[in-house]
């Protein structure tokens, strides 16, 4: 099972946005996935409620995690997304140590990057694989990044922060879908926020597979 947790210390970095529109589009490409939204405000909670279906499965979990991730092992989930608060608290160190990969977004500005550094030293500490995600970004223009964009790719650079190579832009379909209880998928499958997601969703894949091959190599050696 597969476990990929979203932290940032920053708020409105996206966290919740990404963990409903991954999760939705995970539950319809890979079968039994599991939510779990750690963070007391409960936005992916709300989503929830607003979708009509009970799949993807969401569960509040603001004390702890482990559990729940235990018990979505045991029953044959093949992915597990954790939304978690804005801090570095306790519940967001138990979500870190049980995930597979940890995923930080962004968004390019100086008081996120700032953010996205003390993330990056706290899930370093605790020796989890993670990547940064450029995350509700200007829309790329003759395929170049903004000039924003490239500025807080430099910063991360200098860091020495893995980041992805692609963008989740500033959409309007990202909102407008999730008052809907839906994914950009569900949503409007043919636009480039739906193209994002999948993107992103395909780096996730390829980055978690290389973890499990990594972990197998060094647990049979």
């Amino acid at each position: 099972m597969n476990v990929v947790v979203l932290a940032s210390r920053k708020g409105g970095s996206g966290k919740s946005t990404l963990v409903a529109h991954l999760g939705a589009y995970a539950q319809k490409a890979s079968g039994r996935c599991l939510l779990i939204d750690a963070d007391p405000q409960g936005s992916l909670t709300l989503w929830h409620a607003l979708r009509g279906t009970e799949e993807p499965t969401v569960l509040a979990a603001p004390d702890g995690v482990a559990k729940l991730v235990a018990a979505a092992e045991r029953s044959g989930a093949a992915w597990v997304f954790i939304d978690t608060p804005p801090n570095m608290s306790a519940v967001v160190t138990e979500a870190i140590r049980c995930a597979t990969l940890v995923v930080i977004p962004a968004r390019p500005g100086v008081f996120d990057i700032d953010a996205v550094r003390e993330t990056v030293e706290f899930t370093r500490a605790l020796d989890t694989p993670y990547a940064v995600v450029i995350n509700g970004a200007p829309a790329r223009r003759a395929n170049q990044d903004a000039f924003v964009v490239a500025q807080a790719r430099r910063s991360l650079a200098g860091i020495n922060a893995p980041v992805w190579s692609g963008q989740v832009s500033h959409r309007t379909n990202f909102s407008l879908a999730l008052a809907e209880g839906e994914n950009v998928h569900e949503y409007d499958g043919s636009s480039l926020a739906a193209l994002e997601i999948a993107a992103l969703w395909s780096a996730i894949e390829q980055s978690v597979m290389a973890i499990n091959t990594m972990n197998g190599a060094a647990a049979a050696a």
